[in-house]
């Protein structure tokens, strides 16, 4: 493994600690600051619309320097950002600090990715933007437990304190580790902004928005879920978020392997269970047993569709990568943002902290959906192919008027197949080209 995927993993641990342990602490931070947990919530919603918007501007802004020093500056960023937030008087500025803390986070990834990807051959990609991700999903078994702990014990601003500290590790390990790697020659930002007007890309971003929304919509009210509802003390919140952490690192990791291998399936598989277990968990939320089972069940799901989506958005955006991939984890967060204000939504309704769950199921299920239109829009060509042949053309005519020979027309669909399940678009699915 390359020690610059090591370095990229340390930055993904800190911006991923922030990023989830405001979850374990809206109760806190709430009575701190006077105002109501839905209102603490949209700690979540701002960062996250935060890492939305800030995405593409900080990869533009980026284009003229090379990526190790964006990866720096994104770096510093995100350490400003947390120390406002661990000094903050009022819910306001916290809210500004989240907001400043996020801007650096969808670049951050996005530009990983890229780097990630370059770093090996063809083949190992998803594994190695896994490898980057791992940082982020380990952060949920290591650095978000410890934030909440010390956050109940010692006081949430504490947390963001050592948030900051992360960052100031983060940007340490880049400066050493990752290479300074040439600038693409030839690559334009209207070369990048050609990729948004692929098909696929739009939808594999669609995917994203929906089915990580599931996630958030759970995991968001985790807190007063698992103690108001589930029976567990406030202190099990901790250890809960280490389970939910072990499902993201499980997943991650399979995804990684799977999206290299069999890519559309491993989608398939992931969104599909994460609808399921998050309808199932609507309704047995109230078992101690079963909230444990789920909330690892929806780390797991969830985070085995982010190296397919994301290499399905690199595969498709070749040739320009970078905004695309960044805007991909600016998906990620819309989600997020969607999800939280909509499981805020449904509680202030009076249906209960499991509402978010059903809201969850909906918002996957949709992500299988685009999937499968996704899937199908691709093998469109072949099966437009096929269809305009004679049906009646024998062996010998099927010859002299040019047809590929049988076995030919055997190879095109294996192959055809084959790029499907590792997400490359075939040429005539229209691949953005710079």
């Amino acid at each position: 493994m390359p020690l610059a995927l090591l370095a990229l993993a340390i930055g993904a641990f800190g911006i991923g600690t922030t990023e989830f342990v405001i979850m374990g602490l809206l109760p806190q931070v709430g009575a701190d600051l006077g105002v109501s947990v839905p209102t603490a919530g949209f700690l979540v919603t701002g960062y996250a619309l935060g890492v939305m918007i800030g995405a593409p501007i900080m990869t533009v802004l980026g284009t003229k320097i090379s990526r190790k020093n964006m990866l720096m500056l994104l770096m510093g960023l995100f350490i400003l950002g947390n120390v406002i937030s661990a000094v903050a008087p009022v819910f306001a500025v916290m809210l500004i600090g989240r907001v400043v803390a996020s801007l650096a986070h969808g670049a951050f990834f996005g530009i990983g990715s890229v780097v990630a990807a370059e770093l090996v051959a063809p083949e190992k990609k998803a594994g190695a933007i896994s490898m980057m991700f791992t940082g982020l999903t380990v952060a949920n078994v290591v650095g978000v437990p410890l934030g909440t702990y010390v956050g109940q014990n010692a006081g949430w601003r504490v947390t963001f304190l050592l948030v900051a500290a992360l960052g100031v590790l983060g940007l340490a390990g880049v400066a050493k580790l990752v290479p300074d790697l040439p600038k693409p020659e030839g690559v334009r930002l209207r070369h990048e902004v050609a990729a948004f007007r692929n098909t696929q890309v739009i939808l594999a971003m669609a995917m994203t928005v929906l089915g990580f929304g599931g996630v958030f919509a759970a995991i968001t009210y985790i807190a007063p879920m698992m103690t108001e509802v589930s029976g567990f003390a406030g202190s099990s919140v901790t250890w809960l978020m280490v389970v939910f952490g072990l499902g993201m690192v499980a997943g991650n990791l399979i995804g990684g392997r799977f999206a290299d291998r069999k890519l559309m399936p491993m989608l398939y598989t992931a969104l599909g269970g994460l609808a399921l277990v998050l309808l199932l968990f609507t309704f047995l939320a109230s078992g101690k047993a079963a909230s444990v089972v789920a909330v690892f069940l929806i780390g797991a799901l969830g985070f085995a569709t982010v190296p397919p989506l994301q290499k399905r958005v690199l595969d498709h955006a070749h040739g320009a990568p970078t905004l695309a991939s960044a805007a991909n984890i600016g998906a990620f967060n819309l989600g997020n943002a969607l999800s939280a204000w909509l499981g805020g939504l449904v509680i202030s309704a009076g249906l209960g902290y499991t509402a978010p769950n059903a809201v969850g199921a909906v918002l996957a299920a949709a992500a299988l959906v685009l999937a499968v239109i996704s899937h199908r829009l691709e093998l469109r060509p072949t099966r437009s192919t096929e269809a305009s042949a004679p049906a009646n053309l024998d062996p010998a005519a099927a010859t002299s008027h040019g047809a590929a020979h049988p076995a030919a027309a055997t190879g095109h669909r294996a192959a055809h197949a084959a790029a499907s399940d590792h997400g490359a678009a075939p040429a005539a699915a229209g691949a953005v080209r710079s």
